[in-house]
């Protein structure tokens, strides 16, 4: 099977997303009654998303969006950007709002790559180095540096003549950030008409200050950012991508203009009305990763200095075999990249998820001769993934 995400597949084969809205979700005040009344009978911590789900006000308007579903609402689509661009203080004309932010960023490829490269970094999320490569378009993969962030520098050579130079930040699988000065040097250095894509799906997970206002600075700069992280829409469907109107519109060449369906557009502004969840949800998942980091270290396992609500473990052993072991015990992790074989990627669930997985962690490494009996299969629901 070609190592494709999830999104990456879907995505690629149609170029765009439909979204679906997302029902009974646990929010953050109701997730441990709910969780207690129906155990789970596997532990997901393998794709990145919230556990939590959306919050309690972005649920019920997502809800009424059901409602309302009947016909197009361009005026959500509008008050959504505005109120976006009003938070940040950017123009609203700078800010695009698409299915989900791995649309834009294949966009960009199919816009920005060809006979020019695109250069990424390695291990990092793959969905642009997928769209390339099945554009035809050459690929720049550059190993992360000793600090496991991007090696700016280095990518910066890879190419002369780059298109398209793509920063995830925080990094996924790592969780590690690459800090303002580096990519602020990335600025000044790239290659004349290569475009800068800074991907913040986890930036509101860190302590690092966005990037927004370069691309609103200058021509050749585009960020994304999400509500299927921090937010827990991931089911919805909903991005936004800030950059010159004018470099925006060479992606809506190719499907930008769709409508973002109304669930996902409520369920946003209310996230973003909501002043209080970004610093609590970034509170609660640095409490229970850091505690999750901090007992694989004490048990001697190196890991990455995540930001995120992802971190990836070095196992010292072959990380197929160790998830596939993992998911006979029903914790269901990432997967791992070919760069770094032994280390496996881990989301952040609730408090519980990380005890759970903790217990199986231990268990499957403390008898590594086990492990030779697990073939290297990924699964949810009885179907081999490929992780995003």
């Amino acid at each position: 099977m070609t190592d494709l995400s999830r999104r990456s597949f879907v995505s690629l084969a149609a170029m765009a997303s439909a979204a679906v809205p997302l029902l009974g979700t646990p929010s953050l005040a109701t997730a441990d009654s709910v969780s207690k009344a129906q155990p789970q009978s596997k532990i997901l911590i393998n794709y990145n998303e919230n556990p939590l789900g959306p919050s309690p006000k972005a649920l019920e308007a997502m809800q009424q969006g059901v409602g309302l579903s009947g016909r197009y609402h361009f005026e959500s689509q509008t008050r959504l950007i505005e109120l976006f661009a009003q938070q940040h203080k950017i123009p609203s004309d700078h800010v695009h709002a698409f299915c989900g932010s791995s649309e834009p960023l294949q966009y960009a490829v199919m816009a920005f790559t060809g006979t020019r490269s695109l250069v990424v970094a390695n291990p990092s999320y793959e969905a642009a180095m997928v769209a390339a490569r099945a554009k035809g378009a050459p690929v720049h993969e550059v190993p992360l540096d000793v600090d496991h962030a991007h090696d700016i520098p280095a990518m910066l050579a890879a190419d002369s003549q780059a298109g398209l130079i793509y920063i995830c930040n925080p990094n996924n699988p790592t969780g590690t950030v690459t800090s303002r000065q580096r990519i602020e040097f990335a600025l000044a250095n790239k290659p004349k008409g290569s475009i800068l894509m800074i991907d913040e799906a986890y930036i509101h997970l860190s302590n690092e200050p966005s990037c927004l206002d370069l691309a609103v600075e200058h021509d050749e700069v585009i960020v994304l950012h999400t509500f299927s992280k921090l937010y827990g829409m991931a089911g919805a469907r909903l991005g936004l991508a800030v950059g010159k109107p004018a470099l925006l519109a060479k992606l809506e060449v190719f499907g930008g203009e769709n409508a973002i369906p109304v669930s996902a557009m409520l369920g946003g502004i209310a996230s973003l009305e909501d002043r209080q969840l970004v610093p609590e949800r970034r509170r609660l998942n640095a409490q229970v990763r850091d505690e999750t980091l901090a007992w694989l270290r004490k048990q001697g396992f190196s890991c990455t200095a995540s930001q995120s609500n992802c971190f990836m473990v070095d196992t010292g052993h072959p990380g197929q075999q160790v998830i596939a072991a993992l998911a006979k015990r029903n914790v269901v992790i990432g997967r791992t990249w070919p760069a770094w074989p032994t280390w496996v990627r881990v989301s952040v669930g609730t408090e519980e998820d990380m005890r759970i997985f903790r217990e199986a962690f231990i268990a499957v490494l403390k008898d590594p001769a086990a492990l030779a009996h697990y073939s290297p299969l990924e699964t949810r629901g009885g179907q081999m993934q490929r992780l995003a």
